[in-house]
């Protein structure tokens, strides 16, 4: 089995940070989304893995390599020339894929627990595709599935009308496939977005007689397409990567915790790190050669590698690398911060501020 995960996209909704940055590369709880893809695929027993990349696909080259930082994993690029549909991207990797089976992962996406036993569902049973679906409050903003009573899936629509949804449970962006997808995707038209929509082509599968097995998941699942999403990302990614981090592991023996400094058990601390006369409190993640001095770091905070942190009080954040934050007499709450930013020198009031800034932003705040 293969694993092909679709990384084209452009991330507007994620703009400015992503005007310099593929989104797919911003860090939740200070690993890269995609990484976290790649991991969860070769937990899963995957090693050959496809990538198919847009107008981005020079930096995530460059990122992931040929896959070799994450084991025996093999990664193949397969360029997309213009964002023309997830059926699209399938149908552009059929080089890649042959006749095997293969899951399809959405490079974006963070969700609970893994795929293991999905994939060992999968390959278990005699269904031609497996789809992942979740109940949401906002279903006309996915595609949506439509299921009988007796479980199996009925019909799927894309983005149904606000009111006209057939049920709550969207497609998570995780699927399962043989080779008779190719038969789908070669059969379908582009929607009225001019795309060719997956859902059009599992709608297909089911109409043709083939087996399409739902599973509904009852854990977290975030897709990081917006900066709340990112946010709520990085909570509940940083828990669970606490909860696989015994204690004993969580503070770099090669980072420095002044005796004026207080860090409970809940924060990971990693390697070449400084905490000065400071006050850390977890759940939270301080990156590699990061320095946090006469500071508080809150909970759910993330600061990625070569962050400084002076003067400052900051929480529920993601500060990526190479920033600099110092002197400010406000509280930093709920912002997402990209790299090689300067904010400094804010007066007292208001009482707390909120920021999305891109790469490179210098901010004083008088």
């Amino acid at each position: 089995m293969k694993g092909l995960i679709l990384s084209g996209g452009k991330g507007t909704r994620l703009r400015p940070l992503t005007y310099t940055r593929a989104k797919q590369l911003i860090p939740v709880a200070n690993k890269p989304v995609l990484f976290r893809v790649i991991e969860t695929i070769r937990d899963a027993g995957i090693r050959d893995i496809g990538i198919v990349i847009g107008d981005t696909g020079d930096e995530i080259r460059k990122a992931v390599g040929d896959g070799s930082q994450f084991g025996d994993v093999k990664i193949t690029y397969i360029p997309q020339e213009s964002p023309d549909g997830l059926a699209h991207a399938v149908k552009i990797s059929g080089d890649f894929l042959g006749d095997e089976s293969f899951v399809m992962f959405l490079g974006d996406n963070v969700l609970q627990g893994g795929i293991s036993t999905l994939i060992a569902d999968f390959e278990s049973n005699d269904w031609n595709s497996q789809i992942v679906l979740k109940e949401v409050e906002n279903p006309s903003s996915f595609g949506v599935a439509a299921l009988r009573p007796d479980g199996t899936v009925e019909y799927l629509v894309e983005k149904p009308e606000p009111g006209t949804e057939p049920s709550n449970l969207a497609l998570v962006g995780i699927y399962m496939f043989d080779n008779n997808i190719f038969k789908a995707v070669n059969a379908i038209e582009p929607s009225d977005r001019g795309e060719l929509e997956i859902t059009d082509a599992i709608q297909w599968l089911t109409e043709n007689n083939y087996t399409v097995s739902p599973h509904v998941h009852k854990g977290w699942w975030i897709d990081t397409g917006k900066w709340g999403d990112m946010l709520e990302a990085n909570s509940f990614v940083m828990d669970e990567s606490l909860a696989n981090t015994p204690p004993a592991e969580r503070i770099s023996a090669s980072s420095e915790v002044s005796e004026d400094s207080v860090v409970d058990s809940r924060v990971i601390v990693m390697d070449g790190a400084k905490i000065i006369n400071s006050t850390v409190r977890g759940p939270a993640i301080i990156g590699r050669n990061v320095t946090v001095e006469d500071s508080f770091v809150g909970s759910y905070t993330s600061l990625y590698h070569d962050v400084t942190i002076r003067g400052c009080e900051i929480e529920r954040s993601i500060v990526l690398e190479n920033t600099i934050i110092e002197n400010i007499d406000v509280r930093l709450q709920d912002s997402l911060i990209g790299r090689d930013v300067q904010v400094r020198h804010a007066s007292k009031k208001p009482r707390s501020l909120r920021l999305n800034l891109g790469d490179n932003s210098n901010v004083w705040l008088v």
